[in-house]
């Protein structure tokens, strides 16, 4: 105890037994302690920004001007940085040069960005809320068909894109595209692709043209009301295609706010704070975070282009913010598991340090001043650059195991959102110094959620359980010219359904639990939620990608599964396994391994015995966008999974005489 005198825990804004107060003494309908009334889809305001553009301004100010956006441009690949009001000038620069190269906002309203993370993505989005465009954001990995029905849907005429690749896939769906006229390119093309286009008919202007042409002839901004349309975001079209989500300006903005008011106290970004971009800005989760941080006058640096590189860019960054996903978080704990595990006397050590951390986290402590930070959990914390006081994650579930591991090793807060990009991106996000896990927090503020009945899966709300449903003053307007799809989203209440079934823990904070969607019958009428399922046996560290499907005329489940290439280089020496993915899968034994050790975490988990898979294939080859097996969120690819192992899958079913 004596070694945490002096210290200050994170005590939680409100009562972590009581974080949110049911409306109308509905329990299944609850709302935030800090919304101005139960009855007002409302919260406090927490800045002057009246439009996202505004956020800029906002930031010059409260970083007296200070290093804005930065990329690793230097002669020893250090950053370099663009003061606010440096962006803020090319801003308008860019938005002029749009205009007058012929993307007219009248006519052509909307402008594509088909790139990586960089400063000239952000100058660009900018550049169209100024001069009331409006931007697209478009995956890098989008598939070919996705592009195309986005493309034609918005009827784009103008992309801005970074490399010769991504002109090339323009290029290669240009007959299919009869709006697309003029393509913006940030690096040098060749002028065999020049010559292609040109005879395509499309415009190839470079960036630093539309910089000198904007230069030449700068307008006066013309900004957006706030009710105006501030973009469409695509789906990643995890069932089918891509839906376009309609968010406003004021929508986008009080999205937000709400975050930033739900992080507080314990977390006030300042000029003093840095963020590594890298998580796509084309998804409202890594572009909600920009906002934000810009707000308060953060410094935003870019990744290299390449994620085998991103510890190198951790480690000169030094950010203290770290916005991530599972995929990676789990990554890091597989590989601090995988390196400890060979020894007994380094397993027993994670151990105790783990055990000794978490009390001290359970009394709202988190520091990296500890013995054990400085024997065992330095090096973990140094592979962010050694100064992140904020982690966030949030777009699947977090495991409880992960969850504390991160709060006792990197020693700050660790917070959880939930949310969809019909509603900006988040809905729920968990209190700063709650150190409970298994949920994800209590509704934002000014935030609503619903549970209401899905009787086809024996969810009944009275018995606190069922789809939730959210209401506030951000959701989407419509998906764009899709009103059978709005429709199912949104109620004529104005209430969005998720398609996630939650329940209510008994200390008022929101529980994910089954997802509505990707839910079907087996043949003796037991219903299976096979993203649930799936994301229990990604606690195996043997798994490292996973699709769990059936047949509605079959009693049971299969699987196929891509073993964890990280945990197996180094576990399979020491085990009598070969560690190449590939030869491993074709090991004698591989296969019941891995079944057991999935089948062991569904009993963890409590899954129903229909619920547990029956038999499994193995695959060496990873599930990724490029092979069109994953979303650009990274998400299972459902039609094209069940498409490519159908027969794999039914082989089980022959082998086990089903």
């Amino acid at each position: 105890m004596f070694w945490t005198w002096g210290i200050e825990p994170m005590l939680p804004p409100a009562d972590i037994n009581n974080q949110s107060i049911p409306v109308d003494g509905k329990p299944y309908h609850r709302t935030s302690h800090k919304s101005k009334g139960v009855d007002l889809l409302e919260a406090e305001r927490v800045s002057d920004c009246r439009l996202c553009y505004d956020v800029l301004e906002s930031g010059k100010k409260a970083s007296g001007n200070g290093p804005c956006l930065g990329a690793r441009t230097g002669p020893n690949k250090e950053y370099e940085w663009m003061s606010y009001q440096e962006v803020i000038d090319k801003v308008h620069v860019i938005g002029s040069g749009l205009i007058h190269a012929g993307n007219d906002p009248v006519q052509n309203k909307f402008v594509c960005i088909l790139c990586a993370n960089r400063p000239e993505w952000l100058i660009t989005d900018f550049a169209c809320q100024a001069y009331s465009m409006i931007p697209v954001p478009l995956y890098e990995t989008l598939g070919v068909e996705a592009s195309k029905h986005i493309l034609n849907e918005c009827e784009i005429a103008t992309v801005v894109c970074d490399n010769e690749a991504k002109v090339k896939k323009l290029l290669d769906i240009r007959a299919h595209v009869p709006t697309l006229k003029m393509v913006v390119t940030i690096e040098p093309i060749s002028d065999d692709v020049r010559s292609s286009a040109e005879s395509a008919g499309l415009n190839l202007v470079s960036f630093e043209d539309i910089d000198n042409l904007g230069k030449a002839n700068t307008m006066e901004p013309k900004l957006p009301s706030e009710s105006d349309m501030f973009t469409i975001c695509y789906t990643s079209g995890t069932t089918g295609k891509p839906k376009g989500v309609v968010l406003t300006h004021r929508a986008f903005l009080n999205m937000v706010e709400r975050v930033h008011l739900g992080m507080q106290p314990h977390y006030n970004a300042n000029k003093e704070d840095a963020h590594l971009s890298y998580l796509p800005l084309a998804h409202n989760f890594e572009r909600g975070c920009t906002v934000l941080l810009l707000m308060k006058g953060v410094r935003i640096g870019y990744f290299s282009g390449d994620v085998k590189l991103l510890m190198d860019d951790l480690a000169t960054l030094k950010p203290t913010v770290f916005p991530s996903v599972p995929r990676l978080l789990n990554r890091i704990y597989d590989s601090v598991l995988a390196d400890v595990k060979p020894s007994y006397i380094k397993s027993t050590l994670l151990s105790w340090a783990l055990a000794s951390k978490k009390k001290e986290v359970e009394r709202h402590i988190f520091r990296r001043n500890s013995f054990w930070d400085k024997l065992i959990f330095r090096k973990i914390q140094d592979k962010l650059g050694g100064r992140v006081k904020l982690v966030i994650t949030g777009s699947a579930p977090l495991s409880s195991d992960v969850m504390n591991f991160l709060r006792c090793a990197l020693g700050c807060l660790v917070l959880e959102g939930y949310g969809q990009s019909e509603a900006g991106a988040g809905l729920t996000f968990t209190l700063p110094g709650d150190c409970s896990v298994g949920h994800v927090g209590p509704p934002l503020p000014g935030v609503h959620i619903k549970l209401v009945d899905v009787p086809e899966m024996n969810y009944f709300a009275k018995d606190g359980i069922g789809e939730i449903t959210a209401k506030c003053d951000f959701l989407m307007t419509e998906y764009y010219k899709q009103p059978d799809k709005t429709a199912e989203a949104l109620d004529e209440d104005g209430w969005l359904h998720t398609g996630d079934i939650g329940m209510w823990a008994e200390n008022g904070a929101l529980k994910i639990v089954d997802r509505k969607k990707n839910v079907f019958k087996l043949s003796q009428g037991e219903y299976v939620a096979t993203e649930k399922i799936e994301n229990v046996y990604r606690a195996s560290p043997l798994v490292g990608q996973i699709f769990v499907d059936g047949d509605s005329l079959k009693p049971c489940l299969m699987a196929v599964v891509v073993p964890d290439d990280i945990y197996l280089d180094k576990w399979a020496v020491n085990n009598g396994y070969p560690a190449k993915l590939e030869d491993f899968c074709k090991a004698e034994g591989a296969k019941q391994l891995v079944l057991d050790d999935m089948l062991k975490e569904g009993t963890k988990a409590g899954l129903m015995s229909f619920e547990q898979v029956k038999d499994i294939v193995l695959e060496s080859e990873l599930f990724s966008v490029e092979n069109e097996l994953l979303t650009p969120t990274m998400k299972n690819k459902r039609p094209s999974l069940r498409s490519k192992y159908d027969e794999a899958i039914q082989q089980l079913y022959r082998d086990n005489d089903l």
